[in-house]
């Protein structure tokens, strides 16, 4: 294989585990062993072990001795300093996206908010995190401002295997889109401000659950 073609399957394999992780693939504690990861993705084990120590390196993963990589365990000081940073990030993304969405866009996160009151329905976590994710993404890109998306992204790393267990507390879990029906209504009154307070109070409703299962 060519060094440029190594490179490219080392980067994208290196994506595929950095997208897992932000959508709670794993949970914390949880081991990742490279052969079954390099099985599962089809690639050989060298391009797993190099994207695997890239996130140990981002602290996304930590080495643990006589155990191998493993997703971090979250103390309630980290997760805070996450949520604020998140709140900060996010909010200021979703203010901007919402002057810049046009309708198709605004049609398309009506759509996903759909999608994440039926996966809640169904208790489906997968499918409410990946639509949830799409709405996020959709909105914050809106606001085209790309360090503020590689900042939020890096964060997300962070708290994906945690948010993984929202479905844990049924009220909590039945409550998970209800500040995603107040920023569109936000967003129809073209009330940017309102738009980030919605996505302020959806981050800070799922982090007072996440906040309750780190550790001390």
């Amino acid at each position: 294989m060519k060094t440029d073609d190594a490179s490219t399957l080392q980067d994208q394999t290196y994506q595929r585990l950095r997208e897992a992780l932000m959508l709670g693939r794993w949970l914390p504690g949880e081991r990742l062993k490279i052969q079954p990861l390099a099985a599962e993705l089809g690639v050989g084990t060298m391009p797993v072990r190099t994207a695997l120590q890239r996130l140990v390196a981002e602290k996304a993963l930590i080495n643990v001795p006589n155990c191998g990589v493993t997703v971090p365990q979250l103390d309630v000081g980290a997760f805070d300093d996450i949520l604020a940073t998140r709140i900060l990030l996010e909010g200021e993304a979703a203010r901007l996206g919402a002057q810049r969405l046009n309708p198709a866009q605004r049609a398309a996160l009506q759509a996903l908010v759909g999608k994440m009151d039926a996966a809640i329905a169904a208790n489906d976590v997968k499918g409410y995190l990946d639509a949830n994710e799409a709405f996020h993404l959709a909105l914050y890109r809106a606001a085209n401002s790309p360090m503020l998306m590689t900042l939020i992204e890096t964060v997300w790393l962070y708290v994906g295997p945690i948010s993984n267990r929202l479905q844990q507390d049924p009220a909590v879990w039945a409550s998970m889109n209800d500040a995603h029906t107040a920023l569109l209504r936000a967003l129809e009154s073209d009330d940017a401000n309102g738009v980030a307070g919605a996505i302020a109070d959806d981050l800070k409703t799922a982090g007072a659950y996440l906040r309750t299962l780190c550790t001390a």
